[in-house]
């Protein structure tokens, strides 16, 4: 398959701050990629370059086999960014601000895409409303439908739905899923892992400006994470299984590899004593394998 993005030992300083550091990732044509970290790891900084707004100091970047800076202008046409920031022109109506959009990529006519943006993202009603009048969330519908004007065969999204409500969410990734089953490149950095994991075939984490993990979501789960048990009981838990447990709220949680480990658990308890008056099985999460990751604890698939 060929890549839609390719990052090739990228590194940008911003001072003494080394934002990116030896940035090696290729993104495949069709996939639904998760770009994953902690406040400061470089995302944005990576999404930046990608778009042309920061020139990184060292290696390349392209996007559908456009490098971004010797052929910038191919390169920004095949990609839409869908920015952090809520930035928009206060003076036109959405509509307005659409089609200037479109008028940056020497597009018009494009009317009748631009009414199935809108009616997908829940904005026909505020097609004509002047843009400061919207609210936080649908100025953030805005922003992700005017990355969507030109058609761009790869689409990244940089935290879309941060503090934003729950009927924009459903909104959106129902329409991004169907763009990316119709064959669209979809890069996604968010901290609502469950987004990520419910999404993503493939994630990368990124720590302190390096790629710290990269596989598919299904491999770092399996690698990473663990099922855990969780019950709440009364009496006096064996010491050995106090050692391998964490307690919250009243709940003891002990992770486990295998099914098979959970009934002598369980046996040890009774035999000490122990009456379990709750308990329930937990499966692996991404939150986990992130935390887990942070910590250094995992070492970097080479896929």
């Amino acid at each position: 398959m060929s890549a839609a993005i390719r990052i090739q030992q990228v590194s940008k300083c911003f001072g003494e701050t080394r934002a990116l550091d030896a940035v090696d990732l290729e993104i495949r044509v069709g996939e639904f990629f998760g770009l994953l970290g902690p406040n400061g790891a470089g995302k944005t900084t990576l999404i930046s370059a990608l778009a042309g707004l920061v020139r990184a100091d060292s290696g390349s970047l392209s996007v559908m086999g456009h490098d971004v800076q010797a052929d910038y202008r191919a390169a920004r046409r095949h990609l839409g960014v869908v920015p952090q920031e809520l930035v928009f022109d206060p003076f036109f109506t959405v509509r307005e601000s659409l089609k200037i959009q479109s008028g940056y990529f020497g597009i018009r006519d494009n009317d009748a895409w631009i009414d199935e943006i809108l009616e997908n993202l829940g904005l026909t009603s505020k097609a004509n409303a002047n843009m400061r009048m919207l609210s936080g969330g649908m100025k953030r519908r805005v922003l992700v439908a005017q990355a969507l004007v030109h058609r761009p065969p790869v689409i990244v999204l940089d935290e879309p739905t941060a503090g934003v409500d729950v009927e924009l969410r459903q909104t959106l990734w129902a329409f991004i899923r169907r763009l990316n089953e119709a064959g669209h490149t979809i890069v996604l950095t968010t901290h609502y892992l469950d987004e990520a994991e419910s999404l993503c075939g493939r994630i990368a984490m990124l720590q302190a400006g390096r790629v710290v993990a990269l596989d598919t979501t299904a491999r770092l789960l399996l690698r990473f994470s663990s099922h855990t048990l969780r019950l709440r009981s009364r009496g006096e838990i064996p010491a050995d299984l106090v050692r391998r447990a964490a307690q919250s709220g009243g709940w003891w949680s002990f992770p486990f590899d295998d099914f098979g480990e959970v009934e002598p658990l369980l046996a040890r308890m009774r035999a000490a004593g122990c009456t379990i008056d709750d308990l329930e099985i937990g499966k692996p999460d991404l939150e986990e394998v992130f935390i887990r990751v942070m910590q250094g604890q995992a070492e970097t698939p080479a896929n």
